[in-house]
């Protein structure tokens, strides 16, 4: 099978690559837990695809808080930390108030805790998506001839 040569791309394609990459992940990761957990409920596919969308931006924008911050106490690891954990903690507040004030009863994403292991899971997965990624993208070392 021969596969499509893809042509130099540019940072706008890998950005938005990235973005369609990940809230599809996220889609999924979503609907696997509308499934399978009775907290977490989603109306429609449609809405499922906003709420991804809606958690992807949450958490680029908490990810570039974090790293904002790690730049700014750098100094300080105790401070820094403690910053860093009370962003990451409250986070899932205003994710979850977030979700509610948009899409009001036909989005249940559950409790506190709830949030946490959709948050995990969703970062998980798109890091697994990652490691197979760029562990497809290693070249093949030749194999050594075994002897006799």
């Amino acid at each position: 099978m021969k596969s499509l040569e893809i042509p130099h791309t540019t940072k706008k394609q890998m950005v938005f690559f990235s973005w369609t990459k990940d809230i599809l992940i996220y889609v999924i990761v979503l609907n696997l837990f509308v499934e399978f957990s009775p907290v977490v409920i989603i109306d429609s596919f449609t809405l499922s695809v906003f709420t991804a969308s809606l958690l992807k931006i949450m958490i680029e924008i908490i990810q570039m808080l974090k790293h904002k911050v790690s730049k700014i106490f750098k100094a300080n690891k105790v401070l820094r930390t403690f910053i860093i954990f009370l962003i990451l903690f409250s986070s899932k507040f205003v994710i979850l108030e977030l979700v509610d004030i948009i899409f009001g009863q036909h989005v249940e994403l559950g409790q506190f805790l709830n949030v946490i292991f959709l948050v995990i899971a969703l970062m998980f997965t798109r890091q697994m998506f990652r490691w197979i990624y760029l562990g497809l993208g290693k070249p093949k070392l030749p194999h050594k001839e075994a002897s006799i």
